[in-house]
């Protein structure tokens, strides 16, 4: 199994707050009974599955400026 890290998603990612939110999700996701992971991968730890998902471009995550207005009215 080979080793993530930071620097391996600086181009799938804008910050690194962002992919702790978008891999903590999909871990979630993937936790529970029924859940099929999107890519191949060693380990079984759905954290791990989950921050290759997003290495890969399986995961993404969208932004919208609508969205933080309407949080900050």
């Amino acid at each position: 199994m080979r080793t993530l890290s930071p620097e391996d998603f600086k181009d799938k990612i804008d910050s690194m707050y962002r992919l702790v939110l978008v891999a903590s999700r999909r871990a979630a996701q993937l936790a529970r009974p029924d859940a099929r992971p999107l890519v191949r991968c060693d380990s079984r730890k759905p954290t791990v599955i989950a921050l290759e998902e997003v290495l890969q471009g399986k995961v993404t995550y969208r932004s919208e400026a609508d969205d933080e207005e309407d949080y900050l009215e």
